[in-house]
């Protein structure tokens, strides 16, 4: 069964064609489907034509939610929601060619866990969005690891049982597939089209330029030291109180031989060296906190640092798939 989930918020130009092509796709697949689009508390027609269309479609489900919460919250009621053994994403505004839906299921039947849309050629203004994403998605790729060109996009096709290891906040949507790989999943990328957008204004700017260095590099933190926070702080705690340690020997080593005033000759280094063992002595204490509270997230909820793809036993001749974590 296909889950095909749709975030929309103030589209309702887009609404009805985009419901026309969808189930125009979807019939044709000859698969079991349904649609939900998760309207993030849009101040216009939307949600009024969804209740409408609701109403003729038994394959259609709405959810509205109570504010504007943003993509990644939206994307997320509507993963909770879907009961489809594979969840395509893709956003409302029709810069999302329905007909490319077939591709992304190809790649699936390849063995891939993720099919990630690629927007191989890019309509938009070439100085405020083709550059500044060309960078962005350099960066997220030397950051996650994962050779993706394209991070950006919503429109991706998943398996649902990839989607149970991924808990999304923030803004971390685009990262799903680098989430994703840190318990195995295998992401392939397919070319999709890219149509300019027929009405409305886009989400996206340069504004959000700030809010994804920081996702990057929060996305950075988690992939490398998730499971290991200490080997992040104590390596930073270790530089800070062996300097801070060596500049506060020399002073005492000064001190004692030299018989010199330490506060008038070395003063500015011996309150550098104080400083720097304090942060040393912090960041060894974050470190410390930090492991304890990992420990408590994955015994609390009983999940793994491990994913299992599957278990082939010779009694049974059969395998098991699993996704537990």
């Amino acid at each position: 069964m296909l889950s095909i989930v749709v975030p929309v918020h103030n589209e309702e130009h887009s609404i009805l064609p985009l419901y026309d092509r969808l189930t125009s796709v979807l019939i044709a697949g000859r698969q079991p489907y349904e649609i939900l689009f998760i309207d993030d508390a849009s101040s216009d027609r939307t949600a009024e034509l969804l209740a409408n269309l609701v109403e003729t479609d038994a394959h259609l489900k709405v959810i509205r939610l109570r504010r504007n919460f943003g993509q990644t919250a939206a994307l997320s009621a509507g993963f909770h929601e879907a009961a489809g053994d594979i969840i395509i994403a893709m956003d409302g505004d029709l810069q999302h060619a329905p007909e490319d839906i077939p591709a992304l299921l190809s790649k699936l039947d390849e063995g891939f866990d993720i099919a990630s849309g690629w927007r191989k050629e890019r309509i938009d203004n070439a100085i405020t969005r083709k550059i500044p994403s060309k960078i962005a998605n350099w960066m997220m790729s030397k950051a996650c690891g994962i050779d993706l060109r394209d991070f950006g996009t919503t429109f991706k096709a998943y398996r649902a049982d990839v989607l149970k290891d991924v808990h999304l906040y923030g803004e971390l949507h685009r990262f799903i597939p680098a989430l994703a790989s840190f318990y195995g999943a295998r992401v392939a990328e397919v070319p999709i089209q890219n149509p300019p957008r027929i009405a409305g204004e886009s989400h996206y700017g340069l504004s959000r330029t700030f809010r994804v260095l920081f996702d990057i590099l929060t996305i950075r933190f988690l992939l490398r030291y998730f499971t290991r926070p200490m080997h992040f702080f104590g390596s930073i705690g270790l530089m800070g109180t062996t300097a801070g340690g060596l500049m506060l020997g020399y002073c005492l080593v000064v001190k004692l031989f030299l018989r010199l005033d330490i506060i008038q000759e070395h003063g500015p280094m011996m309150i550098a060296g104080s400083l720097l063992l304090l942060a040393g002595l912090m960041m060894f204490s974050t470190g410390l906190i930090g492991e304890l509270v990992m420990r408590t997230y994955f015994e609390s909820q009983d999940r793994r640092i491990y994913a299992v793809r599957e278990i082939l036993t010779q009694k049974s001749g059969e395998k098991t798939l699993g996704s537990k974590t």
